[in-house]
């Protein structure tokens, strides 16, 4: 789990994209804190600080602290907007943590072992069909990725969400079947000569010839 932050807010009297402008200006970032079944609040936070924890990884999997004029918030960030061509922040939006809850999150996944892997070695390709994991997790208890294994893993192997040893507590959202998360495929050069084999057998099988006479006797 990746370590907590703590912000200092200011509650935003004006809301709008006037107000919005005038805050990223002043170097603050206009945000909210909602949920919990308690009204949300409007805030400024420190442009600084926000930008550093978004690119800094883990921020959508961290529970952190907001003291808005005193009055501390626990909060998960839930949604945050980018400017398209700066790639800077343009707003967050923040959800309120109670003690004991549980969230829904996406947790990345990452590969061990891919060095030494045996599939990869003997020429496969790694095709990762997921590299996020959406787990419902307590509240004090979200991982910052979950692992998955290559070190056994050869050619044709699939490699499923059971292979992943999930943190106590967490579970995936999908329940219903052992979901694939990658695979291990073959490179397109063995592809091409086992086709090339397939079609060669083909090929040299002999149809009979058909005997006219005999059909039309």
């Amino acid at each position: 789990m990746r370590e907590s932050y703590e912000l200092a807010g200011t509650r935003r009297e004006r809301v709008g994209k006037g107000a919005a402008r005038a805050l990223r200006r002043e170097a603050k970032l206009p945000a909210v804190i909602y949920g919990d079944k308690k009204d949300p609040i409007p805030v400024a936070l420190p442009y600084k600080e926000v930008n550093l924890l978004i690119h800094g990884g883990g921020f959508m999997t961290t529970v952190g602290t907001i003291d808005v004029d005193g009055e501390k918030h626990q909060v998960i960030a839930k949604d945050f907007e980018l400017d398209p061509v700066r790639d800077f922040p343009m707003h967050v939006d923040f959800l309120r943590v109670s003690k004991g809850s549980t969230l829904t999150v996406n947790i990345p996944v990452h590969f061990l072992n891919e060095e030494t892997c045996p599939g990869l070695k003997a020429g496969g390709v790694l095709n990762v069909v997921r590299h996020e994991v959406e787990l419902n997790c307590p509240a004090n208890a979200i991982p910052e990725f979950l692992e998955l294994d290559l070190a056994t893993a050869e050619v044709g192997d699939t490699l499923n969400i059971s292979n992943i040893t999930l943190p106590d507590g967490a579970e995936p959202t999908i329940t219903d079947r052992d979901f694939v998360i990658a695979t291990i495929a073959a490179p397109a050069a063995l592809k091409s000569e086992e086709d090339e084999e397939a079609e060669g057998e083909e090929a040299s099988v002999e149809v009979p010839a058909t005997n006219q006479k005999e059909d039309e006797e």
